[in-house]
């Protein structure tokens, strides 16, 4: 299994950015695919998930502002995330991971495939 992120980057508040990960390699039905971010001192957070039937969810800091989408390609699927509206509380490190639906459904809490990281500066 492999995950690879892109679009980092750095931008002013207010902006927009798009992550994008490749996952290729993982070919389980059920999952959860996710997005996370560890800013510096800070323990790394959820930021948004989506599962097998499409339903997301956000954290309550990036509601309404982040987006996140999946598509599908034979056996390499691309994760996205677009944000919108950055704030500085945004900036982080953002890895994205895969692992089984019960971490979707709250009884799992531990994701199973990491990438390395995108790094996010939004600077006022």
């Amino acid at each position: 299994v492999e995950l690879v992120e892109s679009g980092g980057g750095s931008v002013q508040a207010g902006e927009s950015l798009r992550l994008s990960c490749s996952v290729s390699g993982y070919t389980f039905a059920l999952y959860c695919m996710g997005w996370f971010r560890q800013a510096p001192g800070k323990e790394r957070e959820e930021v948004a998930t989506i599962d097998e039937h499409g339903r997301t969810k956000y954290a309550h800091s990036v509601q309404g502002r982040f987006t996140i989408s999946l598509s599908q390609d034979n056996a390499k699927n691309t994760l996205d995330l677009q944000m919108n509206s950055l704030n500085l509380e945004d900036s982080g490190m953002y890895y994205c991971a895969v692992g089984p639906s019960m971490y979707c459904s709250g009884d799992r809490d531990v994701m199973d495939y990491w990438g390395t990281g995108t790094l996010v500066t939004i600077s006022s």
